[in-house]
């Protein structure tokens, strides 16, 4: 095939990821395939798909002929040399610490096709490390996605040093083809990207809470009707640029500069939260939070949608 085909696709791993991956890809009409060595949980996911497809032609992610397309050409395989025989795409959706993930893609290069692209949804091992035991890491990226799959567009792409570039074009071409918005990672840090911005934000959000600064529902209202929808509409650097009415960049980055200066000074530096105040932190969050029930994940989902519809309006996005 080249690469403006649609590519057949394999995932391995039947888990949370794993089948949020096979519904976004199903829902778009391509031909997956689905392994996973837990006979009950491939059954189990596999059974539920369709489900997971509806909802989302429920909620406008996904149109209903090339849903039924997909769940026609959807099929269950029953072993990794079945469900690998003809794949252009595998996807490593497993679970496992180190050793068990370079052990499985040394398992799926030996009985994948030659030509097929092996990506690792793995934010926890760069694509160097997953492919210790590879003959050919050519073949072998890193992509990092975040749940929920469906709604999240941003995938970000993490080649090694060995990784062939056409095997990256390959990959940002057909994410794009999924309606991802794939974003090429230069080089391998620990934790992806978007983990390490969400690592600085979450500890100073939990050492407003844990100073008593604010209550979390309040920290969270602040984001989510604040600080999220700027950068939602343009990112960190273009709310910054746009925010400006006069002034030039240097200008403009000098200032900001020097007006963050002295608030980083005070903000949290702890790499460890004590235990004691991990408990008190819990405490908090479970008075401001009773319960994460079905409902309220469906009303977010809802928002979620709202919001990608909103930023594909004709000059926002």
């Amino acid at each position: 095939m080249t690469r403006f085909e649609q590519p057949k696709v394999a995932i391995v791993g039947a888990g949370a990821m794993g089948s949020a991956w096979a519904t976004m890809i199903v829902a778009a009409g391509w031909s997956v395939s689905l392994y996973d060595p837990d006979s009950t949980q491939l059954q189990e996911t596999f059974a539920s798909i369709p489900g997971h497809v509806q909802r989302l032609i429920n909620l406008d992610r996904a149109h209903p002929r090339l849903s039924e397309q997909g769940l026609s050409a959807l099929t269950e395989g029953r072993s990794l040399l079945t469900a690998l025989a003809d794949a252009d795409w595998i996807i490593d959706a497993a679970s496992g610490d180190l050793p068990a993930k370079q052990r499985l893609l040394e398992q799926i290069e030996q009985v994948g096709r030659m030509a097929a692209v092996i990506t690792s949804l793995s934010s926890r091992h760069p694509a160097s490390a997953l492919a210790g035991r590879l003959r050919r890491p050519e073949r072998l990226l890193a992509i990092h996605s975040h749940m929920p799959v469906e709604f999240i567009p941003v995938v970000e792409i993490v080649p090694g040093p060995a990784t062939d570039l056409a095997c990256v074009e390959d990959v940002r071409f057909w994410l794009s083809l999924l309606g991802r918005t794939p974003i090429v990672v230069k080089k391998e840090i620990t934790g992806d990207a978007t983990r390490r911005i969400r690592a600085a934000v979450f500890r100073e959000c939990v050492q407003l809470v844990i100073e008593g600064v604010l209550d979390a529902d309040d920290v969270d209202r602040l984001l989510s009707d604040g600080l999220a929808l700027r950068y939602a509409s343009a990112g960190v650097f273009g709310s910054l640029l746009l925010g400006s009415k006069e002034g030039s960049i240097d200008t403009v980055v000098s200032e900001t500069l020097r007006e963050f200066a002295e608030i980083w000074h005070d903000l949290a530096t702890w790499q460890q939260l004590p235990i004691e105040e991990q408990k008190r932190l819990i405490r908090l969050l479970e008075k401001a939070y009773p319960a994460a029930t079905p409902a309220a994940r469906e009303a977010r989902d809802r928002r979620l949608q709202q919001l990608l519809v909103a930023k594909t309006v004709e000059g926002v996005e």
